[in-house]
């Protein structure tokens, strides 16, 4: 298994509902891995994040179970990075300063971990010093 990016949560799940707000640039990046039969990581952190925005009703729950079946299918571009030691070791390179919140800097540091860019809209992790695709 060959892991080529990181996703945050956000384009997981857009990319998972063709979701307008996906970018253009991000959006072919995964659809060309799913063709290459490559996987982009999504650190088990979006799940946690995806039950707190269930629970705060700002997704529907079937979200969190459309996810979960994703992660779980072999064949799906989607995989689970699992949130370990690794990870947090790799945080050490992502500095606060730059992506202040945590489950942010723990996907960003997931593609440190794994030497790949991050799929991330978010303006924090795209100014940090590490390659990101939007």
């Amino acid at each position: 298994m060959t892991i080529v990016a990181v996703a945050d949560t956000h384009t997981a799940l857009w990319y998972l509902y063709d979701d307008p707000r996906l970018s253009l640039a991000a959006g072919t990046f995964i659809d060309k891995a799913a063709m290459a039969r490559h996987k982009i990581a999504v650190s088990s952190i979006s799940l946690a994040e995806v039950v707190f925005l269930v629970e705060k009703s700002r997704l529907k729950p079937s979200v969190y179970e459309d996810f979960k079946q994703a992660l779980a299918d072999p064949e799906h571009v989607f995989c689970e990075a699992t949130f370990n030691a690794s990870v947090v070791e790799s945080m050490r390179t992502v500095l606060r300063a730059e992506v202040p919140d945590m489950p942010d800097r723990i996907v960003a540091a997931t593609g440190v971990y794994f030497g790949v860019p991050v799929l991330s809209r978010d303006r924090h992790i795209r100014a940090a010093s590490l390659e990101t695709i939007w």
